[in-house]
């Protein structure tokens, strides 16, 4: 991977993010930069998940999940936090957890 270091960092997305596809939205957008992790609804109404790859792939979905989501969303606020630097990735894929 060109030399660049792989990381890994945890998100959770508030606002009108449930009922609006956002998950496959995200696994769509992950998939296409050729990162991996996971997203999931929580119970709280905001979408969580984590994301692993090359920084400037992971730096580029922060972007857009702060920015962009799905059509029909509506992002107030994006958290991110446990960044960490890793020496390889955990999952295969991106995937949703239901």
């Amino acid at each position: 991977m060109s030399g660049e270091g792989l990381i890994s960092v945890d998100y959770e997305i508030f606002g009108k993010v449930q009922g609006v596809w956002f998950r496959k939205y995200t696994q769509a957008e992950g998939t296409k930069l050729g990162i991996v992790g996971w997203v999931q609804n929580t119970e709280a109404g905001t979408v969580k998940g984590q994301l692993q790859g090359p920084r400037s792939k992971v730096e580029k979905m922060q972007e857009w999940l702060k920015c962009t989501g799905s059509p029909k969303s509506r992002i107030d606020e994006a958290v991110f936090k446990n960044k960490k630097t890793t020496e390889s990735l955990e999952y295969s894929s991106f995937s949703i957890i239901k």
